[in-house]
């Protein structure tokens, strides 16, 4: 029996869709579709009852809902033991400060539980130094910013043979905000922003460039680079500028709740890896990543 397809089937029966599933766990709508009806006809039953786009579980699929959690447990157990019985393994990770503070320690928790003979050793760093770290193999892999098509540069023909060594899974989704002053005005387009100057993280921070391009596009503005987004949130709430913060940071930090902000727009992030990197650490990383979204969206 196919663990994947017991997989697919547990987060199908739990969000009772196969789009939010496929959108879950990376894969197209017709294969989580192809993966459940392959199971259906190996065990000769239905599984779930189709209302148009809704999945909702037969009898059979609750009986056998049971025995598919004690399997994919099983053999996460099995993996384990397997892994824990060899030498150490080391897994560098690398990942932006945004992503480590609030998308990683529920991972990182449960993932040291479940493979305690892997370490995690991270690297802090912006969306292009990771990628460059990705493919000198200084680092085995990393979450980053994808950047947007319009803000892609033009690569040359020998970056665009080293980006084809890269294979990236989207992972999240971030709500990029700009960050305004209380006092500021509301902002509909970045001709109605009063300030000067934009605070970032450093030139190679995708959410910089998103920031600095879309302000840009109707006025000039000056882009001062600080070191942390709580440097970016205290020049923002002094009134000397605006910033730009994932909504996911920015409710992790108790600053004035009357601080105004404007949304850029969702930017993935992407779990990046060399095409030759094949190590079963990084496959349980990705796991691990993906399973904590599903719990997440779940809640």
């Amino acid at each position: 029996m196919d663990f994947t397809a017991l997989e697919i089937f547990l987060v199908v029966a739990e969000q009772s869709s196969v789009t939010r599933t496929a959108a879950i766990i990376g894969r197209a709508p017709s294969n989580i579709t192809n993966r459940v009806r392959a199971l259906e006809d190996e065990l000769g039953v239905a599984l779930f009852s189709r209302d148009g786009k809704k999945m909702t579980l037969t009898r059979e699929g609750r009986v056998f809902r049971s025995y598919a959690r004690r399997l994919t447990t099983l053999a996460k157990d099995a993996r384990n033991a397997v892994i824990s019985a060899g030498p150490a393994e080391v897994l560098r990770v690398g990942t932006m400060e945004s992503t480590a503070a609030s998308r990683l320690p529920s991972v990182l928790q449960e993932f040291g539980q479940t493979y305690p003979a892997i370490s995690l050793r991270l690297t802090i760093g912006a969306t292009d130094e990771l990628t460059r770290g990705v493919l000198s193999e200084e680092i085995d892999c990393a979450l980053i910013a994808r950047v947007p098509a319009d803000l892609s540069d033009t690569a040359s023909a020998s970056s665009e043979r080293q980006f084809d060594l890269l294979q990236a899974n989207s992972v999240f989704a971030e709500d990029l905000l700009l960050v305004l002053p209380p006092t500021s005005r509301n902002v509909r387009t970045a001709a109605d922003i009063q300030s000067d100057v934009l605070v970032a993280l450093e030139p190679g921070c995708t959410y910089r460039r998103v920031a600095e391009h879309w302000i840009r596009q109707a006025r000039q503005i000056r882009t001062v680079e600080v070191a942390s987004y709580h440097a970016i949130l205290a020049n923002v709430v002094a009134g000397h500028a605006v910033g730009v913060v994932p909504r996911s940071v920015l409710e992790m930090m108790h600053w004035p709740s009357d601080i105004k902000t404007h949304t850029l727009g969702e930017v993935e992030t992407l779990l990046i890896r060399r095409k030759d990197n094949q190590s079963p650490a990084f496959g349980f990383f990705h796991e691990a990543l993906v399973a904590n979204r599903a719990s997440v969206v779940s809640r």
